[in-house]
């Protein structure tokens, strides 16, 4: 009896051919590059937030148009 999603996933691509075996790495390794940059950006957004009191207030309106390199 398997128990955990790893073993399933170990277990379901043993008969894959080489080729397919690859592609369903590459998707795994896909899955966790997004997981780890929705992490990025949850905190980007936690920062954005309380950031926004110091971003916006009446003494920086001048950098509101300042052009970007």
């Amino acid at each position: 009896m398997m128990n955990t999603i790893a073993e399933q996933i170990f277990e379901a691509a043993k008969p894959l051919s080489e080729p397919l075996a690859l592609e369903a790495l590459n998707f795994i390794e896909y899955l966790r590059f997004r997981s780890e940059r929705d992490d990025s950006r949850d905190w980007l957004l936690v920062q954005e937030s309380a950031l926004k009191k110091i971003w916006d207030n009446d003494e920086d309106e001048v950098w509101n148009n300042a052009k970007t390199l």
